[in-house]
């Protein structure tokens, strides 16, 4: 850079001697002296090219701190300037909740990432070929100087060089010229170590911006972390509560029904409550969280109608006046045993109705637990599956009923005498309120007359399941005690359903 300077020095003494020169010489020295002027102001012109293009490799090398430091502060200055015309309006973004949402987040700054080290690699590169560039352009004029170094001139006898006189018009022309494309390629060399030098600080800008989105990207993954170790927790603590209130229910004195009632009841709260907290961990809280669930609400309760009544009436059933597995149960005008109650349907094994003989069909039949809400359902099992039953014998005319009567009165009391007992006490333990003590089941015997005969009706309390058993046994008994009597009586057998007397009819 130095011996740019020390050249630039010489070409402008020269072209000041040529110019003052110039202005006193006329005819053919005078167009001499001008083609000698072009020669050193494009030589001048030249020397200048190669004192910026030294300044800017000495730059690149860090051999300039002042220059670094003054190009600095003309970036900075105009960058002052472009901000105080500038006007940005920044909001403060959005905050982000959710583990989806995190997800994308640290997704995009991957994305970015990787378009920011790609970004880096072709400045970098571009860096690269550009002081490739600029070697190889910076060869060739050293070649071209070589080329066409002027021949100096002879000395005088007054000790000083003379310009020759003898160059043509033709040649001082081609000189100049050679010289301002020497001086093209000198600027071009000055743009080259500027687009290095942009390059390269376009690489270093780049390579900052990766530390800043890297940052952030570890931030979004600590935060996904801790939405993760939210989501065991919720699910240690579910697991937790869900052991501790089995624990708790097992130590109770409830009925085993109660028991496992709560025990359904509670399993479920505890199942929805984790599973809508893990949902909004994962997704996280919408932004208008009232209007967003009276909308959600409104559309679900439209859509999912019969889900919800269902759900609700899974309540109902799970209730004191509900049902429970091992029930029979009429619903809809199936009858059958009760095999599966979930939260939103009933299952039934079909036994045909009250009248049918009880024995299982084979069929399971499947309803949606809106019934419990939107229509009726009967429970032939009461707190001891108790019901009435009824025998029916017909007398032909003409013979006394009475002592059949009290005979079949005696055999039914001894046969019946100890499940009306335990069904008059679990009538009276499970009602709330009332005056019961007008409550019995002791057998009822009903006599009237027909046609062709006396009816002799007889109604018994029995327990559900030993209905058929209890049934059977007593026409055994009715066989005997109208055995050896002609003509044979009519026997008819009517069960029926238990009446207002039991309590979960």
């Amino acid at each position: 850079m130095q011996k740019a300077e020390n050249a630039v020095d010489a070409d402008k003494a020269q072209v000041a001697q040529l110019t003052a020169a110039e202005d006193k010489a006329t005819g053919s020295r005078k167009d001499t002296l001008d083609d000698q002027l072009d020669l050193a102001k494009a030589q001048l012109e030249l020397d200048q090219d190669e004192v910026d293009d030294a300044k800017q490799d000495l730059i690149v090398a860090g051999g300039d701190p002042q220059g670094r430091i003054q190009t600095m502060v003309e970036e900075h200055e105009a960058a002052s300037q472009s901000s105080d015309t500038t006007k940005v309006l920044v909001s403060a973004p959005a905050e982000t909740r959710g583990l989806v949402r995190h997800f994308q987040q640290w997704w995009a700054f991957h994305q970015k990432q990787l378009q920011l080290w790609r970004a880096k690699q072709e400045a970098e590169s571009a860096a690269a070929t550009l002081f490739a560039k600029h070697k190889s352009l910076e060869q060739k004029i050293d070649v071209s100087k070589q080329k066409s170094a002027p021949t100096p001139a002879p000395a005088s006898a007054t000790g000083t060089q003379e310009k020759p006189a003898t160059r043509s018009r033709e040649e001082s022309e081609t000189l100049v010229n050679s010289t301002k494309a020497r001086s093209a390629q000198a600027k071009a060399l000055s743009t080259l170590d500027k687009r290095v030098d942009n390059e390269k600080k376009l690489g270093e800008i780049y390579g900052k911006w990766i530390g800043v989105v890297a940052t952030e990207q570890r931030t979004v993954l600590n935060y996904a972390l801790r939405n993760i170790s939210i989501i065991l927790v919720i699910t240690l603590i579910g697991l937790f509560f869900d052991g501790w209130i089995q624990k708790l229910l097992g130590r109770t004195t409830l009925d085993r029904r109660q028991v496992e009632t709560l025990r359904a009841v509670t399993r479920v709260s505890l199942q929805v409550a984790g599973v809508v907290l893990i949902l909004l961990v994962i997704i996280g809280p919408p932004p208008n969280l009232g209007t967003f669930l009276g909308l959600a609400g409104a559309g679900l309760t439209v859509a999912l109608k019969d889900f919800i009544v269902g759900f609700i009436g899974w309540f109902v059933l799970m209730g004191r006046n509900g049902i429970r597995l091992g029930d029979w149960v009429e619903i809809n005008g199936v009858t059958g045993e009760v095999v599966e109650l979930g939260m939103f349907h009933t299952v039934l094994l079909e036994t045909g109705n009250w009248t049918d003989s009880g024995h299982p069909t084979g069929r399971r039949v499947t309803f949606t637990n809106s019934f419990a809400i939107e229509g009726h359902y009967f429970n032939f099992s009461t707190s001891g599956q108790w019901l009435w039953d009824e025998l029916q014998v017909v007398l032909p005319a003409g013979q006394d009923p009475y002592p059949l009567v009290d005979a079949i009165q005696k055999k039914v009391i001894e046969t019946t005498a100890e499940s009306g007992k335990k069904a008059e006490q679990e009538w009276r333990g499970s009602a709330r309120a009332g005056d019961l003590s007008g409550l019995s089941a002791a057998p009822a015997i009903n006599v009237k007359p027909v046609i062709g005969g006396v009816e002799i009706a007889v109604r018994y309390i029995t327990n559900a399941h030993e209905r058929y058993e209890i049934r059977a046994k007593l026409n055994h008994i009715l066989v005997d005690l109208l055995g050896g009597k002609a003509p044979a009586p009519e026997v008819r057998v009517t069960p029926t359903p238990a009446t207002e007397n039991s309590v979960k009819a």
